[in-house]
């Protein structure tokens, strides 16, 4: 399975994955996903917001009484040049887990389905776990059809385009209604479970995090001709806000960072006219990220005055701390053993935009070098397995007893 999705998608130059929603590599990661599912003899669907479904015991999720499956899966997209790991593992880790089961000779009580959710990360739209948003009413409608890629094609017509009804898309609560129990296995992203030495985690809890948008407007002149002392400059004052957004993580024990940009009119003899630039801002607790996001905002809106610069700010997306539900992340603990750790993240994941509507857990596998989003993520097949092993286990247990 990991050699047949490996090449999916992956830059020859960098090594990395373009895996962005409603592409032509995400169609074929799309038929991946069918043709594991199918492979197994697992009934296939794709829901209304193009989120992928292969189930077991049910034709699909009408055949399912409320609150009776167990789901597992993650999802296949990538950040731009991101790792093999990051979404992709869990998916591939769901159809081996369910493999091990079979050669275990265990039988399901429960219907069971693995799933593969749309546009996680939102490379291309800008809005993460946009599925999974959709299906839990945390994304309407409306809002999905404002949002547009960097050529300006809209979410609708790039679903449109790759052979997808948009018309359908919106909150699906008969379908998760079904749903007793979602089980995501991820990649960690960080170096906990490397510093304690275990292969296999529990998460306990995501950060609250977001992303705000920064507008420095200032006006366009000649790089060569024009005075220092006479500029309306507003990449100065953008470089001096992500000097801001690191202090003010240091003082507050958060993480704050600006790692996308644009520029207008983006020319090398070219005082901008615009700078923008989206802060990414995550913190353990509530209390600590409102206090970065309110002093980088105060530090950006001292130097836009200081420097006769125009500023918007914009919040994007935001997501509230989310612990998951304690008594499935206790019975995981049950499964594994008391000795699992269990640990926080700092990232999203599909799981904790369903946490709201279904009772979710997590399974976190070690990675040595706690890189994630770069084409150098990793982990050992040995881990890998371990998290195969364990995310059987945890279905045998949910599913099989």
């Amino acid at each position: 399975m990991w050699r047949s999705l490996r090449p999916i998608g992956r830059s020859a130059a960098t090594g990395g994955y373009r895996r962005y929603a409603w592409t032509g590599a995400d169609a074929d990661c799309r038929l991946w996903f069918q043709m594991q599912a199918e492979a197994r003899r697992l009934n296939y669907e794709v829901d209304r917001n193009g989120n992928q479904w292969a189930w077991l015991g049910a034709e699909t999720y009408e055949d399912v009484a409320a609150g009776d499956a167990v789901v597992t899966g993650s999802h296949l997209d990538s950040v731009p040049d991101g790792g093999a790991f990051d979404g992709p593992l869990g998916v591939v880790s769901a159809f081996a887990a369910l493999d091990e089961l079979r050669s275990r000779g265990v039988q399901f009580k429960r219907p069971f389905a693995i799933t593969n959710f749309g546009d996680e990360e939102g490379a291309r739209f800008g809005l993460a776990c946009v599925g999974s948003r959709l299906a839990a009413g945390q994304l309407t409608r409306d809002k999905a059809y404002e949002l547009r890629d960097a050529d300006g094609i809209t979410l609708p017509q790039a679903m449109e385009a790759a052979g997808h009804d948009p018309s359908a898309i919106g909150p699906d609560p008969e379908r998760l209604a079904r749903i007793g129990a979602f089980v995501e296995l991820h990649v960690e992203q960080g170096r906990a479970l490397d510093l304690s030495g275990d292969a296999v985690g529990i998460a306990s809890a995501i950060w609250p995090h977001g992303r705000w948008r920064y507008d420095f407007a200032g006006e366009a002149n000649h790089a060569g001709t024009t005075r220092l002392v006479d500029r309306r400059d507003p990449m100065l004052t953008y470089a001096e806000t992500v000097l801001a957004a690191r202090r003010e993580a240091e003082l507050a024990g958060a993480l704050a960072t600006f790692g996308k940009i644009a520029v207008e009119p983006n020319g090398v003899n070219a005082i901008p006219s615009l700078v923008r630039g989206w802060l990414d801002a995550r913190a353990a607790d509530q209390s600590a990220l409102d206090t970065v996001t309110a002093g980088v905002e105060t530090a950006a809106r001292d130097y836009a005055a200081r420097h006769g610069i125009d500023l918007t700010v914009v919040q994007e997306s935001f997501t509230p701390v989310v612990e998951f539900a304690h008594a499935l992340r206790d019975e995981l603990a049950g499964i594994l053993g008391e000795k699992t750790p269990v640990l926080g993240t700092g990232a999203g994941h599909d799981a904790g935009i369903l946490s709201a509507a279904i009772p979710t857990a997590m399974l976190f596998v070690r990675n040595p070098t706690g890189v994630s989003h770069s084409p150098a993520e990793f982990a050992a097949e040995d881990d890998c397995v371990a998290g195969v092993l364990a995310l059987a286990d945890v279905l045998e247990g949910l599913a099989c007893a």
